[in-house]
């Protein structure tokens, strides 16, 4: 059977009894297998989330399976979605002057540990030119002059939707998007930030919290909202770090982690793990 063959089955719905027999059953009648499958019942908000991978002997195809499922969608209220899980995620990487964690995404690409595609690399500075262009990736330079973010923005979004993509990933673009962008792409910009907001703002947050003695770092993983780095989280993580490590040696374990929390939050949503609800996420690792 060729991975053509394979699909993932993402949904949400007020909980109630019957949602995964009726699910299963589809799936039966159209002579297809189950072959990965999670769910998760919140009681707090009385609400249910399930992910499905399964495989079809049919030769009815994507669009088909999603009309038969759509009334069962219909039925529950359910918020889904049903994607070809050979299809890997259009994208558009971003980068400003850190290269830490765009050149992580293109080692994981280039060992087939990413299942994107990606259409461009984006940066509002031409530091990482030659990167691109070594990988056959079309750099686009989109600067941001003073009082031109609308301008840089708008060419930004006629690239996202002249190249068909459908995610962008903030690989330490050191821009803020505006509610306007973040508002049209709800969903489908991920950022990486480190973890010492609100504590430590501005420039140089790790030589501020060196100054502060901070016995752990760590990094965040979100969806981009008009509130700014408070966003859905995907994924987070920390080290600990001690009094004996100098400042610099802190902003090092810093890229350590932001490229590895950022590497987690592309490929897990890239694979459809990710369930999008409200100001919080549900991640089926």
């Amino acid at each position: 059977m060729s991975t053509s063959d394979r699909y993932i089955l993402t949904l949400h719905c007020p909980d109630d009894r019957g949602i995964v027999a009726a699910v299963a059953n589809f799936l039966l009648e159209q002579n297809c297998n189950i072959t990965e499958s999670a769910e998760f019942h919140s009681v707090e908000a009385k609400r249910f989330f399930m992910r499905v991978v399964f495989t079809s002997d049919s030769s009815q195809g994507l669009d088909a399976l999603r009309a038969g499922f759509a009334p069962i969608g219909e039925r529950f209220g359910m918020e889904w979605n049903l994607y070809d899980a050979a299809a890997k995620v259009r994208t558009i990487l971003m980068v400003s002057r850190f290269g830490h964690a765009l050149n992580d995404l293109l080692f994981r690409l280039d060992i087939g540990a990413l299942p994107i595609d990606v259409a461009a690399i984006v940066a509002n500075h031409t530091d990482f030119q030659k990167m691109a262009e070594m990988r056959g990736i079309p750099f686009v330079h989109i600067p941001v002059q003073k009082g031109g973010k609308a301008e840089a923005e708008a060419q930004l979004l006629d690239l996202y939707h002249r190249e068909n993509c459908e995610l962008i990933v903030l690989a330490r673009y050191m821009q803020v998007i505006s509610d306007d962008l973040s508002g049209k792409l709800h969903g489908h910009i991920i950022n990486i930030h480190h973890s010492f907001l609100p504590s430590f703002k501005g420039a140089k947050p790790y030589h501020q919290a060196h100054a502060r003695g901070v016995k752990m770092i760590g990094a965040t993983g979100h969806y981009v909202t008009a509130d700014l780095d408070e966003g859905p989280i995907i994924e987070q993580d920390v080290q600990r770090v001690t009094h004996a490590m100098s400042a610099d040696q802190m902003v090092a374990a810093g890229r350590d982690i932001e490229s590895i929390v950022l590497g987690r939050a592309v490929t897990w949503h890239a694979e459809r793990r990710v369930l999008l609800w409200g100001n919080r996420t549900v991640v089926f690792r």
